[in-house]
Formats: C-alpha cells, sequence, structure tokens
C-alpha cells in the first residue's frame, strides 16, 4: 500500500494560518508607520532610512525585552490585546531614561500552534503600544513550534531602536548632592513581580484570578492586566525644555536597584516614605503575602513607574509641567552625599 504523504501541517504547523495572520495584521502595522519607514511587512527585513542629518553627532540606543510571567494572567482570562503595550512599553521606557526617541520596534512571538485572532489581538497591543511610544513597527516574526509550548501559550519578545545626540545623552553623570527626585505614577503592577503576586493571590490567599476584590472593583486577573504605562513622549517633552540629570526605569529591582544603576560614586538617594500615592494592589499583595518591606522594595515598583533626578530649582516647573501633561507625580526625595562609595537608596 502507497503510504499517505506527509505536509507540514500534519506535522503541526500551518503555513495557510501564518499567512492569514500577515494579512489580518497588516493594517495594524501601517498604523504605527513614520516616515522613515521604506518597507511594508513580509519583506526579509524592515528598512528603515534614518535621518542622522538631525543630530550633530547621533547615537542609537537598543533594547529589548519580554513580559514575563505576567503572560499567564493573559492566557487565565484569555485577554490578549493589553500584553502588547507592556511588550513595548518594557523596551521603550528603557532608552527613554537615556534621552533616545525609539524609531522602530520589531517583535517576536512563538506558539505551539498558531490560532490568527489570538495573535493579531497581541499584535494589536504592540501597535497600540508602538503609537504610544511614537515609533513604527517595521517588522517581526512568529515561530509555529508544535510540542514546544503549551496548548494555547506563547512568548513574546520585542526589540526596540532609538537615537539621541551624543551631546544629550541623559547618563547620570552630572547629578550632584541637592538635586531632587521626581515619582511620576505607574499604572499598577507593570511587568515585574508577577511569580510573587500569583503566588499570593492564588495560593496564599486562595482567589482565582476571576474573583472580584472591592480595593479593585474589577476582577484580579484584570487588575494584574493593567497595562504599563509608556512614558516616551511625556519625557521627550520634559527633555525638550528642561535638564533632567538622571532616569530611572522602575522595573525587576524596584527602586532599591534601579534607581542606583543611574547614581555617581559617593551618592545616594534619599527617598520619603508615603511622599506618593500607592496603587490598591501593593497593600494588598503586601498584607495577603505577608511581605516585608524590603522585599516590596526590590520586586515591585510601588506606585512609581520613572524616577526622574532634576536639579534643585527646577523640581515645581517639572511638577507643574508633569500635572499640564496629565501625568501624577510626585517630589519623593532627594540626592545625598553616601559614606559608601556605591550609590544606593535609603527609604526613610
Amino acid at each position: 500500500m502507497e503510504k499517505k504523504s506527509v505536509t507540514y501541517k500534519d506535522a503541526g504547523v500551518d503555513i495557510d494560518a501564518g499567512n492569514r495572520f500577515v494579512d489580518m495584521i497588516k493594517p495594524l502595522v501601517k498604523a504605527t508607520s513614520r516616515p522613515e519607514v521604506l518597507t511594508d511587512i513580509g519583506g526579509f527585513g524592515g528598512l528603515f532610512s534614518f535621518h542622522a542629518d538631525k543630530y550633530k553627532k547621533p547615537t542609537l540606543v537598543s533594547s529589548t525585552d519580554g513580559v514575563g510571567t505576567k503572560l499567564k494572567l493573559a492566557f487565565m482570562m484569555d485577554k490578549h490585546d493589553t500584553v502588547g503595550i507592556d511588550l513595548v512599553a518594557m523596551c521603550v521606557n528603557d532608552i527613554i531614561v537615556q534621552g533616545a526617541e525609539p524609531l522602530f520596534f520589531l517583535d517576536y512571538m512563538a506558539t505551539g500552534k498558531l490560532a490568527p485572532e489570538k495573535a493579531t489581538e497581541v499584535v494589536k497591543g504592540i501597535a497600540e503600544g508602538c503609537l504610544q511610544a511614537g515609533c513604527a513597527l517595521i517588522g517581526g516574526e512568529t515561530a509555529e513550534m508544535p510540542g514546544f509550548y503549551s496548548e494555547g501559550e506563547y512568548d513574546v519578545a520585542g526589540f526596540t531602536v532609538g537615537a539621541v545626540d551624543n551631546d544629550n545623552i541623559i547618563d547620570g553623570s552630572t547629578i550632584t548632592v541637592g538635586d531632587k527626585l521626581i515619582g511620576i505614577a505607574s499604572s499598577g503592577l507593570h511587568s515585574n513581580g508577577f511569580s510573587l503576586a500569583r503566588k499570593v493571590f492564588f495560593e496564599h490567599m486562595g482567589l482565582s484570578a476571576n474573583d472580584t476584590l472591592p480595593e479593585f472593583g474589577q476582577s484580579i486577573g484584570m487588575e494584574m492586566l493593567t497595562p504599563t504605562r509608556i512614558y516616551v513622549k511625556t519625557i521627550l517633552n520634559l527633555i525638550r525644555d528642561f535638564p533632567i540629570k538622571g532616569m530611572a526605569h522602575i522595573t525587576g529591582g524596584g527602586l532599591l536597584e534601579n534607581i542606583p544603576r543611574v547614581l555617581p560614586h559617593n551618592c545616594q538617594a534619599v527617598i520619603n516614605r508615603g511622599s506618593w500615592e500607592k496603587p490598591a494592589i501593593f497593600d494588598v499583595l503586601q498584607k495577603g503575602g505577608n511581605i516585608e518591606e524590603m522585599e516590596m522594595n526590590r520586586t515591585f515598583n510601588n506606585g512609581l513607574g520613572m524616577v526622574l533626578v532634576v536639579p534643585n530649582d527646577q523640581s515645581e516647573e517639572i511638577l507643574i509641567r508633569l500635572a499640564g501633561l496629565n501625568e501624577k507625580a510626585w517630589e519623593i526625595g532627594e540626592i545625598e552625599k553616601s559614606t559608601s562609595a556605591e550609590p544606593c537608596v535609603q527609604l526613610v
């Protein structure tokens, strides 16, 4: 008997579904385009005509990241249109702290079996994130890998490239004693600490993602899926008019480990406890898991997604500008001389 011919689809990879997915996301990608973009998706590489003449000495800044176990919440809630915003945020917020405007973004999505509709929801979020950041989504890759991922699950990674004039790079080197610290509000957990948050909510507290807590006004799952704030346009507005000396994107490691990354030697950031508003989710987590304050401060952002170091005499005007940009922000402390050579953070 003649053996049946085996196809790629028989092995678990559906080329037709992949082609349909590309057709579905084309309008989403096109909506993020900038004048410098020379190609549509579908080519071997995305072409971006970099206008170097805008800069005296252009410097490219790049970053890559993922969303981590926040994806578990997307799977639990079967909601996939916001994790793409998180993906963009984790990358573009990292390069804006150096003063770099994000120019373009690429994504990588891997799954066991491609579900075009679900994958399109993910890209919808990525496109929204790019619009919020002002960068173009110029390409990506979708890998269908049968047997590699659990059914219905996927992973995503993002890559961004931005540019800044060499003379305008923000690296913290001019930070001095007496400078003020300004914290800009986060929208919640953002994309860090989810392994601990899931353990507290779903093991210690015995709750489910669909349970509703009065502090949230919505289900735990939906509260945890609140997208990460993208600060690009706000920061670009500030650095146009104010001398921002240093910035820290508060991600994994929290306040304690991210702020020192931009401080010079012999400097410490002294932060005043209670000087900003925390979203309710942090208090619920701390009480529900009996988490010590030190652990909270080195795991979560605790309500501050971005911290700026600014000159003492500019702090008030910058806070006024931030309010005008509809950002919640507070003066949370100042830079003091440290007794140690290594930069650090003190909460008082």
